[in-house]
């Protein structure tokens, strides 16, 4: 029987524009192709999670306007329980994206309902947690939510999983609550104190993560792959050799996949395999949700 996974953060629509190269401050480019489609870190892993199998609740906040109707009509398509949509009188979050010639992106969220998660919201919302196995976050919500959230998780005996993107700052407090941290480089530099290079340097940086509360650390690397730490043990996975069109979502859908191997009793390293897999999919596709692969691709 596979383990519930409640996943709690963000929902945007991406407005994404493509063109040859990104503008410099001031300058104004001509692009190619523009595609608008639902996104948000954590809307992103709710759907990745769901398209590869997952047992997958959404907790999320709109605004009361078409964004909002548009993303909760994506969600019930998708399959996603969204008994945990929430109405904000703010308007619903967006992201505007640009992708150039080499697939690299640049990002501008306007968070709106997004910014307006409170500690309230997440205790009215226990039983859901508590309903759950594998509670999964990222940072687009406020810290005091997230922190609230992990906290609950860790006393109710969930395998706590933070995305810590964007990088921004945490309370040391959260980092005891966490069972699995899974930063990329600078985001793991940043909260680490130790400067990161090479998967040697990545490893120290996690112990010294380790020593602050956190359990397990997966530190993905982009193209390079990703460095399982677990204790005084650390292995790689290597990244799967694309033809990359666009990197939007891709942190995303390896998250919601590493949730649904692990949800279905795989070790952390044989997740990560299957979470790259799942990756390598999507960087093939252009848009963040649109992209994310069905079990049967992997």
């Amino acid at each position: 029987m596979k383990s519930k996974i409640l996943v709690i953060g963000s929902t945007n629509t991406d407005m994404t524009a493509f063109c040859g190269k990104m503008p410099a401050p001031g300058e104004t480019v001509l692009g190619n192709d523009f595609v608008m489609g639902p996104g948000g870190k954590g809307a992103n892993q709710a759907v990745a999670a769901k398209r590869l199998g997952g047992d997958v609740r959404f907790v999320c906040k709109v605004g009361e306007d078409i964004f909002g109707e548009n993303t909760i009509r994506h969600f019930k398509e998708e399959g996603l329980d969204t008994s945990g949509v929430m109405f904000s009188g703010k308007p619903s979050g967006v992201a505007l994206i640009t992708v150039d010639e080499s697939a690299e992106n640049c990002i501008v969220v306007a968070s709106g309902a997004n910014n307006d998660y409170t500690e309230e919201d997440i205790r009215s919302i226990r039983g859901f947690i508590d309903e759950s196995d594998i509670l999964l976050m990222q940072l687009e919500i406020p810290v005091p939510a997230v922190v609230e959230a992990a906290r609950i998780g860790h006393e109710a005996g969930k395998m706590v999983v933070l995305n810590p993107a964007p990088a921004i700052d945490l309370p040391e407090e959260i980092f005891k609550h966490i069972s699995l941290f899974i930063p990329n480089e600078n985001e793991l530099e940043k909260y680490s104190g130790v400067k990161v290079f090479d998967a040697p340097s990545a490893a120290k940086a996690a112990k010294a993560l380790m020593d602050k509360g956190v359990g397990d650390i997966i530190v993905t690397m982009g193209s390079k792959g990703s460095l399982i730490c677990q204790g005084d043990d650390a292995s790689f996975v290597p990244a799967r050799k694309v033809e990359a069109v666009d990197t939007t979502g891709a942190g995303d859908c390896y998250c919601g996949a590493l949730c649904v191997a692990l949800s279905e009793g795989l070790g952390l390293k044989a997740a990560a395999e299957f979470a790259t897999k799942a990756a390598a999919l999507s960087v093939q596709r252009q848009g963040a949700q649109n992209a994310m692969p069905r079990r049967e691709e992997i």
